[in-house]
């Protein structure tokens, strides 16, 4: 019986603290390679081909100064694990809608690093990355305001919305469906 707890603490562990977390069988690729880590999954329903995916993914929470933030790594394994499964990226179109405390995340070095004792924006080149393959980083207004950030502390290529609920409204108008994840 201790041995069952101690093996069902030591589980429950792991999947608190992605540090201890680092599943066999994941790996990044095909699209990043730096990022984005999957694992192959053999599928009772099979995706199509001619599949079209249209998410918006909403990041509230900063990640831990200078670490990659959880919900653009998300973004990242959503298109390595389809683009894997068959699905073309061009038929992968996905917007990330950022507000609250992970509006900092998307700021340039300067005030990123002012902000996070002297520490470098860990996300800042998977946004980069990600951008050139198509994601959309939207900034809700009403945070970058309440967070003293302005269109010039953005990082290149990040629109700010006057809202993030603005942001998913309009999203939705355009068929994107929000990622629960």
């Amino acid at each position: 019986m201790k041995i069952l707890k101690a093996a069902l603490f030591c589980g429950a562990l792991a999947l608190t603290n992605p540090a201890l977390a680092q599943l066999e069988g994941f790996k990044t690729g095909p699209v990043f390679e730096d990022f984005g880590p999957t694992a192959p999954v053999e599928a009772d329903m099979p995706l199509a081909k001619e599949a079209q995916f249209k998410i918006a993914f909403d990041l509230a929470k900063k990640a831990d100064a200078g670490k990659l933030n959880r919900t653009i790594e998300s973004a990242a394994r959503f298109i390595n694990m389809h683009v894997a499964a068959g699905v073309p990226a061009e038929n992968i179109k996905l917007a990330i809608v950022v507000h609250g405390g992970g509006s900092v995340d998307l700021t340039k070095p300067s005030l990123y690093s002012a902000r996070n004792n002297g520490v470098a924006n860990g996300s800042a080149d998977a946004i980069a990355t990600l951008q050139k393959h198509g994601v959309e980083f939207r900034l809700c207004g009403q945070s970058a305001a309440a967070h003293k950030i302005t269109n010039a502390d953005l990082l290149p290529g990040v629109k700010m919305d006057l809202s993030a609920m603005t942001a998913h409204a309009l999203l939705q108008q355009q068929g994107y469906t929000l990622n629960p994840f």
